[in-house]
């Protein structure tokens, strides 16, 4: 009982104090999640930002790439029962049987691209939707009520900015849009390209894919690699290296 008073304590805190709006309550245990989300308006120091913007997301994106890894190691060697292959086969949305399209889809992310559309994204973790609801991606999800209404949306527009539990909710939905949605299919060709001619997959190269990422096209793919290059984010994209 305590720990649970403890916790309606600190919601209530977080609501009298924050830009949070009531309306935009879904979850206790959610919001108290979010507490363990750092503060990184608190760290004054830029360099100092940055580097523990990247240590937060760093531990999950591995584990998101390890686990696609793993899958993908499986689905090339057969070890997988096909039930679970089945399941595979529609969670990636390719038609049964198709292993070179399916493959085009289950593969890595480089961690610099992940760090740099989340450090765009976020404002470097600052921005309100990454702190209280783990987005740090600019998802958005558009059957009423899947996240949060927008405060300064349009009125016809019907879309929402997604919701998640935790971190590593929100980079696995992340990592999964690219894989599979049709508007990523050039990032995919590119990824695909370059596992063809044995080269490294990295974030540079595949940012090129992003142009429908954002409405300024092109311009958010130079901003994009712009971010990997300031700060040196390539050096990540040998985490996870399969």
């Amino acid at each position: 009982m305590k720990i649970l008073k403890f916790k309606y304590i600190a919601l209530s805190a977080i609501l009298a104090t924050s830009s949070i709006h009531a309306d935009e309550f879904w979850g206790l245990e959610s919001w108290v999640s979010s507490l363990k989300t750092p503060n990184f308006e608190e760290i004054t120091d830029v360099k100092e930002r940055k580097q523990a913007f990247f240590n937060y997301l760093l531990p999950a994106i591995s584990k998101q790439n390890t686990k696609i890894i793993q899958l993908r190691h499986n689905i090339i060697t057969g070890d997988i029962n096909q039930l679970k292959l089945a399941q595979i086969y529609k969670y990636y949305r390719v038609e049964e049987g198709n292993i070179e399209a399916l493959l085009m889809r289950v593969d890595v992310v480089p961690a610099s691209l992940i760090l740099a559309q989340g450090a765009y994204e976020s404002n470097w973790g600052r921005s309100r939707f990454a702190k209280f609801y783990h987005n740090f991606f600019g998802l958005w999800c558009f059957k009423k009520g899947c996240g949060v209404v927008p405060l300064q949306r349009n009125k016809k527009a019907t879309h929402e900015v997604a919701k998640f539990s935790s971190l590593e909710k929100s980079i696995e939905y992340y990592i999964r849009s690219i894989n599979r949605n049709s508007a990523y299919i050039t990032l995919r060709k590119i990824r695909k390209n370059k596992r063809d001619q044995k080269q490294p997959i990295t974030g540079i190269a595949l940012a090129e894919g992003l142009e429908n990422y954002a409405e300024i096209g092109y311009e958010y793919v130079e901003t994009v690699q712009s971010i990997i290059n300031y700060n040196k984010l390539s050096k990540y994209d040998l985490i996870n290296k399969p």
